[in-house]
């Protein structure tokens, strides 16, 4: 199964990752990519940018050298109503908009009953795409609940490949449920890097493992093709021209 769009990528503004925006598109030119989402950490993360940053990304051009560009974010789940760290003014600016949980952000839900309402208020919110690495065991949740709510709400859910390089321990049988999941309710799924150096960009073959082993249909993978991605932001008030 090949990509044709890597829609979770980060770059030096992250605070802790290592290449530029440049460098970063020129490495989906490289793969072959026809789309790149640039979606640095909301300003909870330790060393992320602040809001002016995400507020200024209108001055990325739309696209370089073939590779369309796709301003974004990845929010940090705050509480159990699915509270964000990125206001709704700056969120109805970019084209995508990424969200999850990570620690030191201020995060307290501990149990799966928690975590699940946070999840499921988060796909409630029109604003919000792509729920990010949902099968992070250090963050349990009902998966069945979050696929559900996924489909009632026309949201994906992520298999993010960083997630089994030693990021996030324990993640593969959580991941393949939720994959599988997402087959029998026809949920989309989206593959990402989660790049946090330009090397890494498209570089997703654990994550498609996954995505062989639990059956997924090419269709439902939505970064298997530009047009998929968008004609489900379309679906979510962003053109992307």
């Amino acid at each position: 199964m090949k990509l044709e769009a890597d829609l979770h990528t980060h770059t030096i503004a992250s605070g802790h990752a290592y290449s530029t925006v440049k460098e970063l598109v020129d490495a989906a030119q490289e793969k072959g990519l026809q789309m790149i989402g640039i979606t640095d950490h909301g300003p909870r993360m330790a060393g992320a940018p602040g809001l002016d940053h995400f507020w200024n990304t209108h001055v990325w051009p739309r696209q370089v050298n073939g590779v369309q560009i796709l301003r974004g974010v990845e929010a940090n789940i705050l509480d159990t109503e699915g509270s964000l760290d990125v206001p709704d003014e700056i969120l109805e600016r970019l084209d995508i908009v990424l969200a999850g949980f990570h620690g030191g952000t201020g995060y307290i839900g501990s149990t799966v009953e928690e975590n699940t309402k946070a999840m499921v208020a988060v796909l409630q919110k029109p604003l919000v795409h792509i729920i990010t690495h949902p099968g992070n065991p250090q963050y349990l949740i009902d998966y069945e609940r979050v696929v559900l709510a996924a489909q009632e709400y026309g949201k994906a859910l992520e298999i993010n490949n960083s997630t089994f390089m030693g990021i996030r321990p324990q993640s593969y049988e959580p991941c393949l449920k939720i994959a599988t999941l997402a087959r029998e309710y026809g949920v989309s799924v989206a593959v990402n890097s989660d790049a946090h150096i330009c090397y890494q960009v498209g570089d997703c073959p654990l994550a498609l493992e996954i995505i062989h082993k639990a059956g997924n249909e090419r269709s439902s993978v939505l970064n298997t093709s530009a047009v998929l991605v968008q004609e489900f932001l379309a679906r979510h008030g962003r053109h992307i021209i």
